[in-house]
């Protein structure tokens, strides 16, 4: 929602950008590496959009 990651996400995949949120926000709370993997996949986005 913030960088776009899950809709991006969303489009690349077969589930919804709802889930894809879901799944970070599981991530962050559980086991806390939620963030770094959204902001891997942030620059993953970046880079590959060039």
């Amino acid at each position: 929602m913030i960088l776009g990651v899950c809709e991006w996400l969303a489009t690349k995949t077969n589930f919804t950008a709802k889930n894809y949120r879901i799944l970070f926000v599981l991530m962050v709370l559980l086991a806390g590496f939620g963030i770094g993997a959204y902001l891997i996949l942030w620059l993953v986005k970046l880079i590959s959009k060039e």
